[in-house]
């Protein structure tokens, strides 16, 4: 034993402290826990042992091993059971070891995966995508698909209690989301790699009035939507129209009766730097055109324009941007870079007549152009109330004659609860279209239902957010999606935990 342990100290290189992964005491935010430790030559296999508590002596580690995994290489990813727990690990090999190979490391806590509390409850499941990962973002959380939490975010330098949005992995192996509205970038661990700038460049305010959508490609630049202020003339008695006008603080102050202060859409690119490669203001789309015709029906300020941009898909492929606007009950698109106006699907203003939506779409919150060329919209339905929300695919038209087709429709199913009328799904969704043309959905609101809807409409998987209700002693739907994205399998999941470079570009990614 002399020998082994003589050979270990002066012939093999230690196991330095800087070179160990957890690092030594951290505080984790995840359960799925890249361990790594240097080659030691000649040495073929290699034994991790996991211990649940804290230990400095081997005898009392040795005690309360829970988990064993061997492993070939100096890499190893293993899955420890619980959040806010404390665990002490080791390496053994050639039955070396040593008191001073007792590393330590600790999962943190949060109500968000404190599983008494929340859950993702699995309605269907999977079978082709059971190695994914889903992020949910109304739960700030990454879940395996039998609904177990992995994952909780954890920016460093950022509340833990502002709200998140759009939380996703991005081409380059890291996570991108809308931390109380400012876009920023983290890896596995939450250490911020990016944040936008926020300096009014494009809005010309203060700051950008970022929101909803934000998206990072691969080559490294990074797309958001924001806000610019408007200034809206209301109409008087000799003028039955409002105007929408560039804003003018003056103006508004000098008459506010006469004036109301609006907000319009903007789309910003930036580079890694945070400089400004591209933006489109929809000011330049809306002043003077059919918008100014629109009424809020059903609020006591019928002026109200709420423009409300809710989502986007760059097509690179094609050159060319889909911004959706929910409460117009529009979609437009503009060519990429030059901003002029493709085509505006939708519904379009008259002079006196309401909003009422039309047969297509109303109140949407995510477009895509799929694999296939189809506009595919997640359609809340709203104009049609107590209709379910719905994933319609249009086809674009094709000739200045021709027209959006509707070419095929899947209702959202409601089945799961009796009372389920009572929870909100038209608000928030999306939809995200696979490697194989199926879709990944999320309902929204307080139902929030996630699903993935394959190339036939038939249900590959599904589960529903849930809360832990004191008051009715039972688990009801809520906490869950404003939008949920995915983790296509275990080789993009590694990707993510060791921080590991690139992921292959998904269809029509630069």
């Amino acid at each position: 034993m002399y020998k082994k342990l003589f050979f270990f100290f002066f012939f093999i290189p230690h196991l330095l402290p800087a070179q160990i992964l957890p690092k030594e005491n951290s505080k984790l935010n995840y359960r799925l826990i890249g361990f790594s430790f240097p080659l030691v030559p000649e040495v073929k296999k290699y034994k991790i042992e996991i211990a649940a508590g804290n230990y400095t002596s081997a005898d009392s580690f040795e005690k309360h091993i829970i988990k064993t995994e061997v492993c070939s290489s100096n890499k190893k990813i293993i899955e420890v059971p619980a959040f806010g727990k404390a665990y002490t690990w080791r390496v053994v090999f050639k039955g070396i070891t040593a008191n001073n190979d007792l590393h330590h490391f600790s999962t943190m806590s949060s109500p968000v995966a404190d599983t008494s509390l929340t859950r993702l409850r699995i309605l269907k499941k999977a079978k082709k995508y059971k190695d994914a990962y889903v992020f949910v973002d109304g739960n700030n959380t990454l879940y395996d698909m039998t609904g177990n939490p992995v994952w909780f975010t954890h920016i460093e330098g950022f509340d833990s209690n502002l709200s998140l949005r759009d939380l996703k992995l991005s081409p380059a192996g890291t996570i991108t989301c809308l931390s109380g509205g400012r876009p920023v970038e983290i890896n596995y661990n939450g250490t911020l790699l990016w944040k936008a700038p926020d300096n009014g460049v494009v809005s010309g305010d203060s700051a950008e009035h970022y929101h909803h959508e934000f998206t990072r490609f691969a080559n490294g630049h990074y797309m958001i939507l924001g806000s610019e202020a408007a200034l809206c003339q209301l109409p008087d008695s000799t003028d039955t129209n409002m105007h929408i006008l560039n804003f003018d603080r003056k103006k508004l102050e000098s008459n506010p009766a006469a004036y109301k202060k609006i907000d319009l859409g903007t789309i910003i690119e930036y580079d890694k730097k945070g400089k400004v490669v591209w933006s489109w203001k929809s000011s330049q789309y809306f002043i003077g055109s059919d918008v100014e015709n629109y009424r809020s029906p059903g609020t006591v300020d019928k002026y109200n324009i709420e423009v409300h941009e809710n989502g986007f898909y760059f097509d690179e492929k094609n050159n060319a941007v889909y911004i959706s606007f929910k409460f117009l009950n529009r979609i437009v698109k503009i060519k990429y870079p030059e901003g002029n106006v493709l085509h505006t699907y939708g519904e379009i203003y008259k002079p006196g007549v309401p909003e009422k939506g039309n047969a297509l779409f109303s109140g949407q919150h995510s477009c895509l152009r799929s694999q296939s060329g189809l506009l595919i919209v997640y359609n809340n339905n709203s104009c049609n109330p107590g209709a379910v929300s719905e994933i319609v695919a249009l086809q674009e038209p094709v000739s200045e004659k021709d027209s959006l087709k509707r070419i095929w429709v899947y209702k959202c199913a409601i089945e799961h609860s009796s009372d389920v009328m009572k929870y909100s799904w038209q608000v928030g969704g999306n939809i995200i279209e696979l490697p194989d043309q199926s879709l990944l959905a999320c309902m929204g609101g307080t139902y929030g239902e996630v699903f993935i809807l394959g190339r036939d409409k038939k249900i590959l998987w599904s589960a529903l957010p849930e809360q832990w209700n004191k008051t009715e002693n039972k688990w009801t739907p809520g906490g869950g999606g404003y939008r949920a994205s995915i983790i296509i399998d275990r080789k993009a999941m590694e990707a993510l935990i060791w921080g590991g470079g690139p992921l292959p570009a998904a269809p029509g990614e630069r």
